[in-house]
């Protein structure tokens, strides 16, 4: 994979968050002929976690931090701490001096405006976008990430991505049922889908 495409990805891994906001991402950096990078495309037990996300991060020209949930949301929850952390490393590998790290380029999400401030202050004055735990806001922020830091020109409306994202979720379906013979099996393959096999799956339909 070339650093310059490369797109790290920096966020929640819930199912919710998963489904609703990373599996968009992945059909948008794709699209826009780019290799979406995260730390679930390998398993690997014998490997420390955290010297992976740092090769990973290094690998990447371009990386999306969401900072979505590093609030707790009920009392003696531990608010989520990975995200700022590994933006943190990517920041610093950044500012390194290092060539081509100090190349890299970054997206900050949030859910709310301005919440980060209360979170991790000394990001102030980035350009932070809000997606609002909605999934077609996340076009909107994706796409004028890739228009107005990563400079491509001629993208689709971010609203004809999003239902072409809708399209191709529902021809992975009736494919699968073909596949299968069965709506039930169908709907478990999608259920269970690793990333690794959904960005392969995106790759071979984008």
């Amino acid at each position: 994979m070339n650093f310059a495409t490369n797109v790290f990805i920096n966020c929640p891994l819930d199912e919710t968050y998963i489904n609703d906001l990373l599996k968009p991402m992945l059909y948008i950096i794709i699209k826009n002929g780019y290799n979406p990078r995260l730390s679930l495309e390998v398993s690997d037990s014998g490997e420390v976690r955290l010297k992976k996300i740092t090769e990973i991060i290094k690998s990447c020209k371009s990386s999306i931090h969401d900072l979505s949930l590093v609030k707790a949301k009920k009392a003696k929850e531990f608010a989520r701490m990975n995200m700022p952390f590994e933006l943190g490393i990517d920041y610093g590998l950044r500012k390194s001096g290092t060539n081509p790290l100090n190349e890299k380029q970054f997206l900050i999400l949030e859910a709310t405006k301005y919440d980060y401030m209360k979170a991790i202050s000394d990001i102030n004055g980035f350009d932070i976008k809000v997606h609002s735990n909605k999934t077609e806001k996340v076009f909107d922020c994706m796409y004028s990430w890739f228009s107005e830091t990563l400079k491509i020109n001629k993208q689709e409306p971010p609203l004809k991505t999003f239902y072409d994202f809708i399209d191709f979720n529902t021809s992975l379906f009736e494919e699968k049922v073909l596949k299968f013979g069965s709506d039930k099996i169908a709907k478990n393959y999608i259920e269970k889908i690793s990333i690794p096999e959904y960005i392969q799956e995106i790759i071979e339909r984008v």
